[in-house]
């Protein structure tokens, strides 16, 4: 799939879903209690900015992650509509901040994806073998369980405006029928989020929360929640750098620094002279960081320095 071209294949799933919000039909369980997902939608689009951060290091590639329509249904249903072949399935524990564990969400990665992501890892090319093996090896369950770990932070920061959540990563499991916490019958809410890098054909990574362990926070989904895209506004971002390169900072030099002793300044007086004596080169300053070097000189009848060198100033690892 990472080395696949694209051709004209739809960057979508290849079943469509219906609707988040199910209608109410006599005799059947209403699977969503959440209305419409909006708010759910809304957290997910933000995840899926900040997801390509988490493959782009091991594709080696600039990438394009994106977030899918949202779909509820029976757990039964969600495996039965998974293709038959080797599957990733890893629990990442729900806890809200302060509380207990109200449940597991899952992250499902295909096989293939699993093992060409493993290729590339060890420095491969991102192929995977053909045909695909009947479980993982350790060092791709590994794999799995770091992408879990490396994704619960931005997943904790997208989740931050409706609530507090801790993730943690489970054991990676091949066959979902050994996943204890899921029954087929469980409702739950897949996420799905396609990922791709320049015109390579998308793969999606799903997240599958199950609705009893979202009901804790239930309240909060039914609320639209109305944030800030991630990246600043231009004109806000354009005024704020025209600002700060407007401040101005003091730029000193410091020709010589004599130094003498406590006596011998005790009997200074009017007229005497202080020998001083500096080299070709004289530091430049600003605040009390040094600048570089200089030259004194003059010009057009002023005393001034001739920049030689300039220093490297790393603002970031500065103290205040």
């Amino acid at each position: 799939m990472v080395n696949e071209a694209s051709g004209s294949a739809a960057e979508r799933r290849q079943r469509p879903r219906g609707d988040a919000a199910h209608a109410a039909a006599l005799g059947v369980a209403n699977l969503n209690p959440f209305g419409d997902l909006h708010t759910l939608q809304h957290l997910s689009a933000r995840f899926a900015r900040g997801l390509r951060h988490v493959f782009e290091p091991i594709l080696r590639r600039a990438t394009r992650s994106w977030a899918e329509p949202l779909s509820v249904m029976r757990f039964a249903d969600y495996v039965a509509e998974r293709p038959k072949a080797l599957t990733a399935w890893l629990p990442m524990a729900i806890r809200p901040a302060g509380g207990a564990v109200t449940g597991h969400a899952l992250l499902v990665l295909d096989g293939r994806f699993t093992l060409e992501l493993l290729d590339l890892y060890f420095g491969g090319l991102g192929e995977a073998p053909a045909p695909l093996p009947s479980e993982f090896s350790p060092a791709a369950e590994a794999l799995v369980e770091r992408l879990g770990r490396t994704i619960a932070e931005p997943l904790a920061a997208a989740w931050e405006p409706v609530a507090r959540l801790e993730l943690t990563a489970g054991r990676t499991e091949i066959n979902a029928a050994m996943l204890h916490d899921f029954d087929g019958e469980d409702a739950v809410i897949v996420t799905r989020f396609g990922i791709a890098a320049a015109s390579d054909k998308p793969v999606f990574v799903d997240l599958v929360y199950p609705v009893a362990a979202l009901k804790p926070i239930g309240p909060s989904l039914n609320t639209r929640v109305i944030g800030r895209t991630a990246d600043p506004e231009p004109k806000w971002r354009n005024g704020l750098t025209r600002a700060a390169m407007g401040v101005r900072f003091p730029v000193r030099s410091v020709l010589a620094e004599p130094t003498m002793s406590l006596g011998a300044l005790m009997e200074l007086k009017e007229g005497d002279v202080i020998p001083v004596s500096f080299g070709q080169f004289v530091p430049i300053m600003v605040g009390t960081h040094r600048l570089g070097t200089g030259v004194v000189g003059t010009q057009n009848g002023r005393a001034a320095i001739c920049i030689h060198h300039l220093e490297q100033l790393d603002l970031e690892d500065e103290q205040p």
